[in-house]
Protein backbone atom coordinates (compact mmCIF):
# COMPACT_ATOMS: atom_id res chain seq x y z
CA UNK A 1 0.00 0.00 0.00
CA UNK A 2 2.55 2.32 1.11
CA UNK A 3 4.95 1.63 -2.41
CA UNK A 4 1.54 2.23 -4.50
CA UNK A 5 1.08 5.99 -2.32
CA UNK A 6 4.77 6.69 -3.47
CA UNK A 7 3.61 5.75 -6.83
CA UNK A 8 0.73 7.75 -7.43
CA UNK A 9 2.24 10.62 -5.70
CA UNK A 10 5.52 10.59 -7.95
CA UNK A 11 2.92 10.41 -10.81
CA UNK A 12 0.82 13.68 -9.46
CA UNK A 13 4.16 15.41 -9.16
CA UNK A 14 5.12 14.73 -12.53
CA UNK A 15 1.78 16.09 -14.16
CA UNK A 16 2.22 19.29 -11.82
CA UNK A 17 5.99 19.48 -12.67
CA UNK A 18 5.12 19.50 -16.77
CA UNK A 19 2.29 21.17 -16.31
CA UNK A 20 4.21 24.15 -14.70
CA UNK A 21 6.81 24.11 -16.70
CA UNK A 22 4.58 24.11 -19.87
CA UNK A 23 2.81 27.18 -18.09
CA UNK A 24 6.24 28.70 -17.77
CA UNK A 25 7.63 28.27 -20.90
CA UNK A 26 4.07 29.83 -22.17
CA UNK A 27 4.28 33.10 -19.48
CA UNK A 28 8.13 33.44 -21.08
CA UNK A 29 6.87 33.89 -24.78
CA UNK A 30 4.38 36.08 -23.55
CA UNK A 31 4.17 39.44 -25.36
CA UNK A 32 1.64 42.11 -26.78
CA UNK A 33 1.01 41.95 -30.07
CA UNK A 34 2.10 38.37 -31.13
CA UNK A 35 -0.08 35.94 -32.67
CA UNK A 36 -1.84 33.12 -30.78
CA UNK A 37 -0.37 29.76 -30.68
CA UNK A 38 1.53 27.56 -27.94
CA UNK A 39 5.57 27.10 -27.49
CA UNK A 40 5.57 23.55 -25.91
CA UNK A 41 8.70 22.28 -23.89
CA UNK A 42 11.73 24.68 -23.16
CA UNK A 43 14.46 24.04 -25.42
CA UNK A 44 12.37 21.73 -27.49
CA UNK A 45 10.05 23.30 -28.06
CA UNK A 46 6.95 21.38 -30.51
CA UNK A 47 9.91 20.50 -32.94
CA UNK A 48 8.51 16.38 -32.42
CA UNK A 49 5.06 17.46 -33.18
CA UNK A 50 5.82 19.75 -36.15
CA UNK A 51 8.65 16.62 -37.31
CA UNK A 52 6.08 13.60 -36.77
CA UNK A 53 3.02 15.36 -37.50
CA UNK A 54 3.95 17.63 -40.45
CA UNK A 55 1.22 18.92 -42.37
CA UNK A 56 -1.36 17.88 -39.73
CA UNK A 57 -0.21 19.59 -37.04
CA UNK A 58 0.56 22.80 -39.56
CA UNK A 59 -3.45 22.34 -39.99
CA UNK A 60 -4.51 21.67 -36.47
CA UNK A 61 -3.04 24.84 -35.36
CA UNK A 62 -4.18 26.94 -38.11
CA UNK A 63 -7.79 25.82 -36.99
CA UNK A 64 -7.18 26.80 -33.86
CA UNK A 65 -5.23 30.08 -34.05
CA UNK A 66 -5.64 31.37 -37.56
CA UNK A 67 -3.32 31.36 -40.47
CA UNK A 68 -0.55 33.06 -38.47
CA UNK A 69 0.39 31.50 -35.21
CA UNK A 70 3.64 31.42 -32.85
CA UNK A 71 5.43 28.00 -32.24
CA UNK A 72 9.12 26.70 -30.94
CA UNK A 73 10.51 24.56 -33.48
CA UNK A 74 14.35 23.37 -34.36
CA UNK A 75 15.02 25.47 -31.43
CA UNK A 76 13.64 28.74 -32.25
CA UNK A 77 10.80 30.40 -31.43
CA UNK A 78 8.79 30.75 -34.79
CA UNK A 79 6.26 32.47 -36.25
CA UNK A 80 4.03 29.96 -38.81
CA UNK A 81 2.74 31.93 -41.63
CA UNK A 82 0.25 30.02 -43.97
CA UNK A 83 -0.85 33.22 -45.46
CA UNK A 84 -0.31 33.38 -49.51
CA UNK A 85 0.04 37.31 -49.49
CA UNK A 86 1.75 37.45 -46.13
CA UNK A 87 4.38 35.02 -47.59
CA UNK A 88 5.00 36.34 -51.13
CA UNK A 89 5.68 39.94 -49.27
CA UNK A 90 7.84 38.17 -46.92
CA UNK A 91 9.67 36.25 -49.89
CA UNK A 92 9.87 39.71 -51.90
CA UNK A 93 11.22 42.14 -49.45
CA UNK A 94 14.05 40.75 -47.78
CA UNK A 95 16.04 43.64 -46.24
CA UNK A 96 13.62 45.23 -44.54
CA UNK A 97 14.14 43.61 -41.26
CA UNK A 98 14.19 40.16 -42.38
CA UNK A 99 17.32 37.87 -43.60
CA UNK A 100 17.56 34.01 -43.67
CA UNK A 101 16.96 32.31 -40.68
CA UNK A 102 17.40 28.69 -41.19
CA UNK A 103 18.37 26.34 -38.06
CA UNK A 104 21.61 26.65 -36.22
CA UNK A 105 22.19 22.70 -37.19
CA UNK A 106 21.72 23.56 -41.28
CA UNK A 107 23.75 26.54 -40.86
CA UNK A 108 26.57 24.41 -39.03
CA UNK A 109 26.61 21.52 -41.30
CA UNK A 110 26.06 23.95 -44.69
CA UNK A 111 29.04 26.21 -43.61
CA UNK A 112 28.64 29.75 -42.53
CA UNK A 113 29.18 31.12 -46.42
CA UNK A 114 26.85 29.31 -47.63
CA UNK A 115 24.50 31.03 -50.27
CA UNK A 116 21.24 30.48 -47.56
CA UNK A 117 22.85 31.84 -45.13
CA UNK A 118 24.46 34.98 -45.97
CA UNK A 119 22.17 38.29 -47.17
CA UNK A 120 23.11 41.88 -48.39
CA UNK A 121 25.82 42.13 -50.65
CA UNK A 122 27.43 38.93 -49.43
CA UNK A 123 24.84 37.29 -51.09
CA UNK A 124 24.48 39.52 -54.06
CA UNK A 125 28.50 38.62 -54.27
CA UNK A 126 27.74 34.91 -53.88
CA UNK A 127 24.53 34.53 -56.12
CA UNK A 128 26.41 36.07 -58.96
CA UNK A 129 29.26 33.65 -58.67
CA UNK A 130 26.39 30.71 -58.12
CA UNK A 131 24.38 32.27 -61.00
CA UNK A 132 27.40 32.51 -63.37
CA UNK A 133 28.08 28.24 -62.71
CA UNK A 134 24.74 27.51 -63.95
CA UNK A 135 23.79 29.83 -66.69
CA UNK A 136 21.82 29.04 -69.96
CA UNK A 137 24.91 29.52 -71.85
CA UNK A 138 26.83 27.19 -69.65
CA UNK A 139 24.09 24.58 -69.30
CA UNK A 140 23.96 24.28 -73.52
CA UNK A 141 27.53 24.41 -73.88
CA UNK A 142 29.42 22.80 -71.32
CA UNK A 143 26.61 20.94 -68.45
CA UNK A 144 24.21 19.34 -70.44
CA UNK A 145 26.79 17.00 -72.65
CA UNK A 146 28.12 15.88 -69.08
CA UNK A 147 24.56 15.27 -68.45
CA UNK A 148 23.94 13.42 -71.15
CA UNK A 149 26.91 11.37 -70.82
CA UNK A 150 26.73 10.41 -67.56
CA UNK A 151 22.50 9.40 -67.58
CA UNK A 152 23.31 7.46 -70.71
CA UNK A 153 25.94 5.10 -68.43
CA UNK A 154 24.00 5.17 -65.24
CA UNK A 155 20.68 3.69 -66.50
CA UNK A 156 22.27 1.14 -68.70
CA UNK A 157 21.51 -2.96 -67.57
CA UNK A 158 18.86 -1.76 -65.78
CA UNK A 159 16.34 -4.38 -67.39
CA UNK A 160 14.89 -7.76 -66.59
CA UNK A 161 15.70 -6.34 -62.96
CA UNK A 162 13.89 -5.02 -59.41
CA UNK A 163 15.74 -1.80 -58.81
CA UNK A 164 15.14 0.54 -55.54
CA UNK A 165 14.07 3.67 -57.56
CA UNK A 166 14.39 6.21 -54.72
CA UNK A 167 18.32 4.65 -53.70
CA UNK A 168 19.50 4.89 -58.14
CA UNK A 169 17.73 8.31 -58.23
CA UNK A 170 19.53 9.34 -55.04
CA UNK A 171 22.58 7.79 -56.64
CA UNK A 172 22.07 9.88 -60.03
CA UNK A 173 22.02 13.26 -58.37
CA UNK A 174 24.77 13.10 -56.36
CA UNK A 175 27.34 11.16 -58.90
CA UNK A 176 26.09 13.82 -61.42
CA UNK A 177 26.33 16.82 -59.56
CA UNK A 178 30.00 15.30 -58.60
CA UNK A 179 31.09 15.14 -62.13
CA UNK A 180 29.87 18.25 -63.25
CA UNK A 181 31.34 19.89 -60.12
CA UNK A 182 34.47 18.82 -59.87
CA UNK A 183 34.81 16.27 -63.07
CA UNK A 184 34.74 13.08 -60.48
CA UNK A 185 33.80 9.89 -61.79
CA UNK A 186 31.96 6.92 -60.41
CA UNK A 187 35.07 5.50 -58.51
CA UNK A 188 36.83 5.38 -55.19
CA UNK A 189 36.83 9.07 -54.41
CA UNK A 190 32.68 8.79 -54.86
CA UNK A 191 32.04 5.71 -52.94
CA UNK A 192 34.25 7.64 -50.18
CA UNK A 193 32.01 10.30 -50.22
CA UNK A 194 28.18 8.61 -51.32
CA UNK A 195 28.08 8.09 -47.49
CA UNK A 196 29.25 11.01 -45.61
CA UNK A 197 26.78 13.46 -47.46
CA UNK A 198 24.29 11.11 -47.26
CA UNK A 199 24.70 11.54 -43.11
CA UNK A 200 25.35 15.45 -43.31
CA UNK A 201 21.53 15.62 -45.68
CA UNK A 202 20.37 13.60 -42.49
CA UNK A 203 21.98 16.37 -40.13
CA UNK A 204 20.57 19.32 -41.28
CA UNK A 205 17.41 18.56 -40.26
CA UNK A 206 17.87 17.75 -36.39
CA UNK A 207 18.50 19.77 -33.33
CA UNK A 208 21.57 21.32 -32.49
CA UNK A 209 22.63 18.44 -30.09
CA UNK A 210 26.15 17.56 -30.55
CA UNK A 211 25.74 13.75 -29.06
CA UNK A 212 27.25 10.79 -30.17
CA UNK A 213 24.26 9.18 -31.34
CA UNK A 214 22.44 12.47 -32.92
CA UNK A 215 22.28 12.87 -36.54
CA UNK A 216 23.36 16.17 -35.61
CA UNK A 217 26.51 14.72 -34.56
CA UNK A 218 26.75 12.56 -37.45
CA UNK A 219 26.08 15.23 -40.11
CA UNK A 220 28.56 17.75 -38.30
CA UNK A 221 31.11 14.80 -38.28
CA UNK A 222 30.42 14.18 -42.07
CA UNK A 223 30.95 17.55 -42.77
CA UNK A 224 34.46 17.48 -41.95
CA UNK A 225 35.22 14.48 -43.31
CA UNK A 226 33.77 16.28 -46.62
CA UNK A 227 35.46 19.42 -46.01
CA UNK A 228 38.98 17.44 -46.11
CA UNK A 229 38.23 15.32 -49.07
CA UNK A 230 37.47 19.30 -50.60
CA UNK A 231 40.47 20.73 -49.52
CA UNK A 232 42.59 17.92 -50.78
CA UNK A 233 41.27 17.97 -53.92
CA UNK A 234 41.90 22.03 -54.43
CA UNK A 235 45.57 21.10 -53.32
CA UNK A 236 46.39 18.69 -56.19
CA UNK A 237 44.63 20.44 -58.34
CA UNK A 238 46.94 24.01 -57.62
CA UNK A 239 49.47 21.58 -57.33
CA UNK A 240 48.33 20.56 -61.16
CA UNK A 241 48.38 23.84 -62.35
CA UNK A 242 46.19 22.76 -64.85
CA UNK A 243 42.44 24.42 -65.23
CA UNK A 244 39.76 22.10 -65.34
CA UNK A 245 36.66 23.05 -67.47
CA UNK A 246 34.24 22.41 -64.32
CA UNK A 247 32.71 24.26 -61.79
CA UNK A 248 35.46 23.75 -59.19
CA UNK A 249 38.01 25.18 -61.86
CA UNK A 250 35.66 28.24 -62.86
CA UNK A 251 35.78 29.65 -58.39
CA UNK A 252 39.46 28.39 -57.99
CA UNK A 253 40.17 30.96 -61.07
CA UNK A 254 37.56 33.62 -59.90
CA UNK A 255 40.65 36.30 -60.83
CA UNK A 256 39.84 35.53 -63.87
CA UNK A 257 36.17 36.72 -63.12
CA UNK A 258 34.29 39.06 -60.99
CA UNK A 259 33.71 36.46 -58.31
CA UNK A 260 36.75 35.74 -56.41
CA UNK A 261 36.28 33.46 -53.37
CA UNK A 262 38.75 32.07 -50.18
CA UNK A 263 39.28 28.70 -50.25
CA UNK A 264 36.44 28.24 -46.90
CA UNK A 265 33.93 30.05 -49.53
CA UNK A 266 34.50 27.75 -52.37
CA UNK A 267 34.26 24.42 -50.31
CA UNK A 268 30.56 26.22 -48.54
CA UNK A 269 29.54 26.68 -52.41
CA UNK A 270 30.27 22.97 -53.30
CA UNK A 271 28.52 21.94 -50.44
CA UNK A 272 26.03 23.90 -51.19
CA UNK A 273 24.94 23.11 -54.60
CA UNK A 274 25.60 19.43 -53.77
CA UNK A 275 23.19 19.88 -50.97
CA UNK A 276 20.16 22.01 -53.10
CA UNK A 277 20.46 19.45 -56.25
CA UNK A 278 20.41 16.76 -54.30
CA UNK A 279 17.09 16.88 -52.32
CA UNK A 280 15.55 18.46 -55.35
CA UNK A 281 16.65 16.50 -58.31
CA UNK A 282 16.62 12.96 -56.58
CA UNK A 283 13.36 13.39 -54.85
CA UNK A 284 11.41 14.82 -58.12
CA UNK A 285 12.75 12.01 -60.20
CA UNK A 286 11.63 9.43 -58.14
CA UNK A 287 8.48 10.85 -57.36
CA UNK A 288 8.09 11.53 -61.23
CA UNK A 289 8.61 7.77 -61.74
CA UNK A 290 5.74 6.98 -59.64
CA UNK A 291 3.10 9.44 -60.70
CA UNK A 292 3.81 8.21 -64.23
CA UNK A 293 3.16 5.03 -63.32
CA UNK A 294 -0.14 5.32 -61.58
CA UNK A 295 -1.22 8.04 -64.56
CA UNK A 296 -0.77 5.71 -68.31
CA UNK A 297 -1.88 8.82 -69.97
CA UNK A 298 0.40 11.13 -68.78
CA UNK A 299 3.38 8.40 -69.38
CA UNK A 300 1.40 8.21 -72.85
CA UNK A 301 2.26 11.87 -73.81
CA UNK A 302 5.77 12.12 -71.96
CA UNK A 303 6.87 8.93 -74.10
CA UNK A 304 5.51 10.64 -77.39
CA UNK A 305 7.36 13.64 -76.83
CA UNK A 306 10.60 11.38 -76.09
CA UNK A 307 10.43 9.59 -78.76
CA UNK A 308 9.62 12.30 -81.65
CA UNK A 309 13.09 13.23 -80.21
CA UNK A 310 14.67 10.10 -80.35
CA UNK A 311 13.37 9.28 -84.37
CA UNK A 312 15.74 12.41 -85.42
CA UNK A 313 18.94 11.05 -84.23
CA UNK A 314 21.45 8.07 -84.47
CA UNK A 315 21.76 5.56 -81.04
CA UNK A 316 24.35 7.38 -80.04
CA UNK A 317 23.40 10.78 -80.52
CA UNK A 318 23.16 13.04 -77.44
CA UNK A 319 20.19 14.83 -76.43
CA UNK A 320 21.15 19.05 -77.41
CA UNK A 321 19.53 21.92 -76.42
CA UNK A 322 17.45 22.54 -78.90
CA UNK A 323 16.02 18.86 -78.00
CA UNK A 324 15.81 20.19 -74.73
CA UNK A 325 13.80 23.51 -75.39
CA UNK A 326 11.31 20.87 -77.32
CA UNK A 327 10.58 19.17 -73.95
CA UNK A 328 7.16 21.00 -72.83
CA UNK A 329 5.74 18.38 -71.44
CA UNK A 330 8.65 16.40 -69.88
CA UNK A 331 8.81 20.49 -67.92
CA UNK A 332 4.97 20.21 -67.01
CA UNK A 333 5.83 16.69 -65.44
CA UNK A 334 8.56 17.94 -63.47
CA UNK A 335 6.61 21.13 -62.40
CA UNK A 336 3.03 19.27 -61.85
CA UNK A 337 5.81 16.33 -59.94
CA UNK A 338 6.97 19.10 -57.28
CA UNK A 339 3.54 21.09 -56.85
CA UNK A 340 1.84 17.83 -55.96
CA UNK A 341 4.65 16.36 -53.90
CA UNK A 342 5.36 18.80 -52.17
CA UNK A 343 9.51 18.47 -52.27
CA UNK A 344 10.10 21.91 -50.49
CA UNK A 345 7.92 22.93 -47.76
CA UNK A 346 8.85 26.22 -47.00
CA UNK A 347 11.43 28.73 -46.70
CA UNK A 348 12.34 30.42 -43.20
CA UNK A 349 13.47 33.99 -42.33
CA UNK A 350 14.84 36.32 -39.42
CA UNK A 351 13.73 39.47 -37.61
CA UNK A 352 16.80 42.01 -37.53
CA UNK A 353 14.98 44.38 -35.45
CA UNK A 354 11.30 44.36 -33.84
CA UNK A 355 8.65 44.62 -36.67
CA UNK A 356 5.20 44.61 -37.12
CA UNK A 357 3.32 42.45 -40.21
CA UNK A 358 -0.37 42.44 -40.79
CA UNK A 359 -0.89 44.31 -37.28
CA UNK A 360 1.23 41.55 -35.62
CA UNK A 361 4.41 42.14 -33.81
CA UNK A 362 7.16 39.87 -34.63
CA UNK A 363 10.17 40.43 -32.44
CA UNK A 364 13.68 40.75 -32.95
CA UNK A 365 15.40 37.47 -33.57
CA UNK A 366 12.40 35.54 -33.97
CA UNK A 367 12.22 32.87 -36.87
CA UNK A 368 9.10 33.23 -39.41
CA UNK A 369 8.60 30.03 -41.21
CA UNK A 370 7.20 30.66 -44.41
CA UNK A 371 4.99 27.58 -45.05
CA UNK A 372 4.17 27.51 -48.69
CA UNK A 373 2.84 23.72 -48.99
CA UNK A 374 -0.60 24.64 -48.70
CA UNK A 375 -0.85 27.41 -51.60
CA UNK A 376 0.31 23.74 -53.79
CA UNK A 377 -3.35 22.52 -52.95
CA UNK A 378 -5.18 25.76 -53.30
CA UNK A 379 -8.21 25.25 -55.75
CA UNK A 380 -8.39 28.78 -56.32
CA UNK A 381 -5.12 28.57 -58.11
CA UNK A 382 -4.58 24.68 -59.05
CA UNK A 383 -8.14 23.75 -60.06
CA UNK A 384 -8.63 19.81 -59.21
CA UNK A 385 -5.56 20.53 -56.68
CA UNK A 386 -5.20 16.87 -55.93
CA UNK A 387 -5.20 15.74 -59.29
CA UNK A 388 -1.82 14.85 -61.40
CA UNK A 389 -2.81 17.13 -64.17
CA UNK A 390 0.80 18.06 -66.02
CA UNK A 391 -1.30 19.75 -68.80
CA UNK A 392 -2.18 22.88 -66.39
CA UNK A 393 1.45 23.85 -67.11
CA UNK A 394 1.18 24.40 -70.57
CA UNK A 395 -0.16 27.53 -70.04
CA UNK A 396 3.00 29.42 -69.32
CA UNK A 397 1.38 32.48 -67.45
CA UNK A 398 1.16 29.83 -64.35
CA UNK A 399 4.83 29.90 -64.23
CA UNK A 400 4.74 33.79 -63.24
CA UNK A 401 1.64 34.03 -61.18
CA UNK A 402 2.13 35.35 -58.05
CA UNK A 403 1.56 32.20 -55.98
CA UNK A 404 4.49 30.27 -57.44
CA UNK A 405 6.62 29.08 -54.95
CA UNK A 406 7.94 25.87 -55.60
CA UNK A 407 11.48 27.68 -56.52
CA UNK A 408 11.33 29.31 -53.68
CA UNK A 409 10.68 33.76 -54.22
CA UNK A 410 12.12 37.08 -54.88
CA UNK A 411 15.88 37.01 -54.65
CA UNK A 412 16.44 33.12 -53.26
CA UNK A 413 14.34 32.21 -55.85
CA UNK A 414 16.63 28.91 -56.47
CA UNK A 415 19.80 29.87 -58.66
CA UNK A 416 19.79 26.07 -59.98
CA UNK A 417 16.46 25.69 -61.05
CA UNK A 418 17.06 25.27 -64.78
CA UNK A 419 20.16 23.24 -64.18
CA UNK A 420 18.08 20.76 -62.17
CA UNK A 421 14.93 20.85 -64.80
CA UNK A 422 17.58 19.90 -67.62
CA UNK A 423 18.93 17.03 -65.63
CA UNK A 424 15.87 15.32 -64.49
CA UNK A 425 14.18 15.94 -68.34
CA UNK A 426 17.69 14.42 -69.22
CA UNK A 427 16.62 10.84 -67.27
CA UNK A 428 13.34 11.00 -67.76
CA UNK A 429 14.27 11.36 -71.40
CA UNK A 430 16.29 8.00 -71.23
CA UNK A 431 14.37 6.17 -68.55
CA UNK A 432 10.94 6.39 -70.74
CA UNK A 433 12.72 5.82 -74.23
CA UNK A 434 14.47 2.50 -72.64
CA UNK A 435 12.66 1.23 -70.32
CA UNK A 436 9.14 -0.10 -69.08
CA UNK A 437 8.04 -0.44 -65.26
CA UNK A 438 5.52 -1.81 -62.81
CA UNK A 439 5.75 -0.85 -58.96
CA UNK A 440 6.31 -3.96 -56.80
CA UNK A 441 3.61 -2.64 -54.34
CA UNK A 442 3.05 -2.60 -50.75
CA UNK A 443 5.27 0.50 -50.13
CA UNK A 444 4.81 3.58 -48.32
CA UNK A 445 5.70 6.98 -48.76
CA UNK A 446 6.22 9.85 -46.22
CA UNK A 447 5.83 13.38 -47.07
CA UNK A 448 6.88 15.54 -44.55
CA UNK A 449 9.57 16.44 -43.50
CA UNK A 450 10.97 15.11 -46.56
CA UNK A 451 9.06 13.66 -49.09
CA UNK A 452 10.63 9.72 -49.48
CA UNK A 453 10.24 6.03 -48.82
CA UNK A 454 11.38 4.79 -45.61
CA UNK A 455 11.87 1.07 -46.93
CA UNK A 456 12.63 1.81 -51.24
CA UNK A 457 10.57 2.25 -53.79
CA UNK A 458 11.23 -0.79 -55.91
CA UNK A 459 10.20 -1.36 -59.26
CA UNK A 460 10.35 -4.41 -61.73
CA UNK A 461 11.95 -2.78 -64.90
CA UNK A 462 11.71 -4.10 -68.78
CA UNK A 463 13.15 -2.87 -72.14
CA UNK A 464 10.83 -0.68 -73.80
CA UNK A 465 10.56 -2.78 -77.28
CA UNK A 466 10.01 0.16 -79.43
CA UNK A 467 13.13 1.45 -78.86
CA UNK A 468 15.84 -0.08 -77.03
CA UNK A 469 18.50 1.51 -78.51
CA UNK A 470 18.42 5.07 -76.88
Amino acid sequence: MAVFIVVIGVILGLCLFSTALLRWNEVRYRKKGLPPGTMGWPVFGETTEFLKQGPSFMKNQRARYGSVFKSHILGCPTIVSMDPELNRYILMNEGKGLVPGYPQSMLDILGKCNIAAVHGSTHKHMRGALLSLVSPAIIREQLLPKIDHFMRFHLTNWDSKVIDIQEKTKEMALLSSLKQIAGIESGPMSQEFMPEFFKLVLGTLSLPINLPSTNYHRGFQARKNITSMLRQLIAERRASQETQQDMLGFLMNGEESRYKLSDEEIIDQIITILYSGYETVSTTSMMAVKYLHDHPSVLEELRKEHMAIRRTKKPEDPINWNDYKAMRFTRAVIFETSRLATIVNGVLRKTTQEMELNGLVIPEGWRIYVYTREINYDPCVYPEPLTFNPWRWLDKSMETQNYFFIFGGGTRQCPGKELGIAEISTFLHYFVTRYRWDEVGGEKLMKFPRVEAPDGLHIRVSTNKINSCA
